[in-house]
């Protein structure tokens, strides 16, 4: 596997360009994590005995690249889960689909439903009892040979959101068997990356705004109109 790639670090926070195929947190497989590299790193670069407190603000998928970050202290920790759960960072990926949306750009609200023992999540137009609102917002930014890059703008931050939002619309990730494209890629990725992060710096309340271009084959087509973005 490639190895992550420091995109911000200071005091506070550690922030790592995730590849595809790593763990952000331990699971049954019990494979490497990107969190006990981040503490590895730290150990090392820093000299720290014992054990090093770093903690993951947030997840993302194991087939999904890009930007996490991780709390160094447990006072940054609180902060930052604070700003997520009050939608204070903005999140934006780009995502390879297939075919093209009806509606070139738009938002769509669903309800989700995620089956924990299958680990799928179910998309409902309609408000569902045990559905939680799901909001995202979208942009074509091109289309060719049957695919789209969109930008992605989640406004909550649910379990496969993306993934199972862009499918209900018949634009499933490219290479995401679970829900709906019909091929694999081959190194068991798929077509979505957490591009860019902005937030308020947790202890030192500056603007802080942060991204991670793509890597491979898959996204080669559509680099130079990622890397024009804003």
């Amino acid at each position: 596997m490639i190895d992550p790639k420091i995109i911000y670090e200071d005091n506070h926070l550690l922030v790592v360009n995730k590849p595809i195929g790593w763990l952000v947190q331990g699971d049954k497989t019990g494979d490497a994590t990107l969190t006990n590299w981040g503490k590895n790193y730290i150990k090392k670069k820093y000299n720290k005995p014992g054990d090093v407190f770093l903690n993951p603000a947030h997840r993302l998928d194991r087939p999904v690249s890009g930007i996490v970050i991780f709390a160094r202290t447990s006072k940054a920790l609180t902060r930052l889960t604070a700003l997520f759960r009050d939608q204070m960072i903005q999140k934006t990926y780009v995502a390879v689909v297939k075919a093209r949306p009806q509606e070139l750009n738009g938002a769509l609200t669903h309800w989700l439903v995620k089956d924990e023992t299958k680990n799928i999540t179910k998309a409902f137009n309609k408000d569902k009892s045990s559905g939680k609102k799901s909001i995202l917002n979208y942009r074509t930014l091109m289309y060719d040979s049957g695919h789209s890059l969109l930008l992605v703008k989640p406004e909550t931050g649910r379990p496969h959101q993306i993934r199972v939002q862009l499918a209900k619309i018949f634009c499933s990730i490219q290479g995401d068997l679970k829900y709906g494209y019909a091929t694999p890629n081959p190194d068991k990725s798929i077509c979505l990356h957490a591009f860019k992060i902005e937030f308020e710096h947790p202890i030192k309340k500056e603007k802080i705004s942060l991204r991670a271009t793509p890597k491979g084959v898959y996204w080669k087509p559509y680099l130079n109109t990622i890397n024009e973005l804003d």
